[in-house]
């Protein structure tokens, strides 16, 4: 479908903290690159986003700080959103949720829904502190997790094991604001009843089977397991009030209210376009959350599918007005250094930081957080990687090429741009290339694949570099000038092309090479031509686009993580001393026709989900490259199904059949233990690990 306009969102985050790279690997630069791209075009598009101000997080902060929450998110929104502008997230409004405009909007989406009587008022127990006088959130509360014993899981989620609770499954419960026992005492909250809508919900979702394989495996798994009513109303002092008689001591559950920021940030947009230019006063917010001609898109991290695919789809579905989310391209989680992010543990590389650390440097982390995007699978990200890919790709490829043309059209021409003379065959067959790159990235980009579409931006960058490698005009100046002006015209024309395709991924680069080339306010339909740079057009002054990082610097960075991973370790409870006895030994030997008899292949799984009445056991369906297959694994106290679609693993593909709680198990995968008894994929690293290789 052609869409008249895009309403393009990015998960709104907590304004607990500064940012790291996850946040920005995970939803925001892949936002931005798409927004920019669609700008180019010409696109009618709005990009939103703002600081979620509410929920448990915050209240949480503030107490760990001694200040109010309102001094919480005054200082953690500013922040957020000078990193934000500082690494060129172009937002066209970054709101936030402790606004009168977004108040006014959640209170109002909430009544519509009372008042169409969509809620189910429910009275049930809930967890209670005494001593503190006031019920307790999920986060306020810990205790030992039954599925792995981790005596600090929380109320909501054990974040040892990854297996999501409620706080009445927690053994030894305790509340996190007196450390006393809790008492459970009866509250009412109004639910949204998921369970009665779940067949619309499923007709809405088996319509966009073209989403990621991660988002719409996700979304059936959730289905399978049957949806639950979820309580809007949380018992909080913080928040957006609830806004009907009886609900005195509640707010809105912060998952209600933080998606309507989308809308309430909307309507801020459109007052202050029209407050700036009187002649838009015709400018309507509705336009681009009511008509159907408006395409939305959610760009979030995968731990936010369930919210963005089912329970506000929900919400939108249950007033009535609004369209649906048309994608929701969500991305899985970046690791560092071959571990999980962890902001309570300080592992992670904060963008704010590296601000000052890498000066100027915006660029190359967008580079190499979008060449090594989770679009499909958790990615790691390596400060020998980060330097790696800014002097092998970003200096010695794109700024080699950019920099030897500029400075030999400087050397030869001074500064201006030569006239070509008889074209060769290379020469058309290059330019009829040149052309070919515009198109496949933004077929990439359509298809929300960023790093596909850096590859090819690059892909043209080589070609650039060995077109001049090939030619060698500094071999000619002297003997062959009309051959000599005739590659640097080339030369010229896909640096003027770059200046175009290089701005959603790499702006900050793409403006400094356009006044290289004073050329500006180029649109994405130029790249359709080559002769963008006219005989006679004066050229900026030849500068670099980038810089070598230095070993020293990447070393810098290596010993503050060090530094982190000796300090947590200090704080951990050491391992017993017989931890390593404890693995299991050696099996017998065995011949290598044994081991060959055994098929392994790397698969993904598509689908998971319980296996009813078992504590144990997922059911998951794998694509092997070969086919589609049912497996039963006991992984389930370890993994929840919704969070390991898309996984790739290895798996033993000729075992026989074999008959599990009547269902019908069709290999195994493969998994390590620890000497805790802790299982963990044993999976394929290298990206191009398509499904169906052969493990040897």
């Amino acid at each position: 479908m052609n869409y008249k306009r895009h309403t393009v969102t990015a998960a709104l985050p907590y304004a607990n903290g500064p940012l790291h790279i996850g946040h920005l690997a995970g939803c925001y630069l892949p936002a931005d690159i798409y927004v920019r791209y669609l700008r180019l075009k010409g696109d009618d598009v709005i990009f939103i986003c703002g600081s979620d101000e509410h929920g448990v997080p915050i209240t949480i902060k503030a107490k760990k700080e001694g200040i109010t929450p309102q001094q919480v998110v005054d200082k953690y929104h500013k922040l957020m959103g000078d990193t934000f502008s500082d690494f060129g997230i172009s937002f066209d409004i970054y709101s936030r949720t402790s606004g009168k405009v977004h108040h006014e909007t959640a209170s109002d989406f909430f009544k519509t829904l009372y008042a169409k009587q969509i809620f189910r008022e429910e009275v049930t127990e809930q967890y209670y502190d005494e001593k503190a006088k006031q019920f307790l959130a999920d986060r306020y509360i810990v205790g030992t997790c039954p599925k792995c014993g981790n005596e600090n899981a929380y109320g909501d989620q054990c974040e040892k094991c990854g297996t999501s609770l409620s706080p009445t499954e927690l053994i030894n419960p305790r509340s996190t604001l007196s450390g006393e026992k809790p008492v459970l005492k009866k509250t009412k909250n109004w639910f949204l009843p998921l369970d009665k809508m779940q067949p619309d919900i499923e007709r809405y979702i088996e319509t966009h089977k073209d989403w990621k394989t991660n988002v719409y495996g996700q979304c059936k798994s959730w289905l399978n397991q049957g949806l639950q009513a979820r309580a809007m109303t949380r018992d909080l002092d913080w928040g957006v009030k609830v806004p009907v008689e009886g609900a005195e001591g509640k707010v809105l559950y912060v998952w209600f209210d933080a998606p309507i920021g989308y809308i309430s940030a909307t309507k801020e947009l459109v007052e202050e376009k029209r407050k700036s230019n009187p002649q838009s006063k015709t400018l309507d917010w509705t336009l681009y959350w009511k008509d159907k001609e408006t395409r939305l898109v959610h760009f979030i991290g995968k731990d936010n599918i369930v919210f963005h695919c089912i329970i506000f789809p929900a919400m939108l579905m249950a007033h009535g007005n609004y369209i649906l989310p048309d994608n929701v391209p969500a991305n899985e989680f970046l690791n560092l250094e071959g571990d999980k992010i962890s902001t309570s543990r300080n592992w992670a590389v904060w963008l704010h930081e590296y601000l000052i650390d890498f000066k100027n440097k915006q660029d190359v982390l967008r580079y190499v957080l979008c060449s090594n995007a989770p679009e499909t699978k958790d990615n790691d990200f390596t400060w020998k990687d980060f330097q790696a890919k800014n002097n092998n790709e970003l200096v010695a490829i794109l700024g080699n090429f950019v920099n030897r043309t500029l400075v030999l059209t400087e050397k030869y021409y001074n500064g201006i741009v030569p006239e070509a003379d008889t074209l060769t065959n290379n020469d058309l067959a290059l330019l009829d290339e040149i052309l070919q790159f515009p198109k496949k990235i933004s077929s990439s980009l359509d298809a929300f694949r960023f790093r596909e579409a850096l590859a090819e931006l690059m892909n043209m960058a080589r070609a650039g570099n060995k077109y001049l490698a090939d030619n060698e005009p500094w071999k000619m100046a002297s003997t062959n000038d009309a051959r000599v002006r005739t590659v640097m015209n080339i030369s010229l024309q896909i640096a003027a092309n770059l200046t175009v395709l290089m701005e959603p991924f790499l702006p900050h680069s793409a403006k400094k090479l356009s006044t290289l080339l004073n050329l500006h306010n180029l649109k994405w339909s130029d790249t359709n031509r080559t002769d963008l740079l006219k005989p006679g057009h004066k050229l900026g002054k030849a500068e670099l686009l980038y810089d070598k990082i230095e070993d020293i610097e990447i070393e810098k960075q290596i010993q503050k993580l060090i530094d982190s991973k000796k300090m947590n370790d200090s704080q951990m409870p050491q391992p017993a001393a017989d931890a390593q006895a404890a693995l299991q030994q050696p099996k017998p030997d065995i011949t290598f026709d044994d081991f060959s008899k055994m098929d392994i292949r790397v698969g993904t799984i598509v689908e998971a989900e319980r296996v009813p009445k078992t504590d144990k056991l997922l059911k998951l369906t794998i694509d092997t490259g070969i086919d589609r297959r049912t497996v039963v694994s006991g992984i389930a106290g370890f993994y929840n199904p919704e969070n390991i679609i898309g996984q790739k693993v290895s798996l033993l593909v000729n075992l026989a059949p074999r008959t599990i709680k009547g269902i019908t198990s069709q290999g195994m995968i493969l998994m390590a233990e620890n000497s805790n008894g802790e299982l963990s994929f044993v999976s394929p690293t290298k990206q191009n690990s398509n499904n169906g290789s052969v493990i040897k």
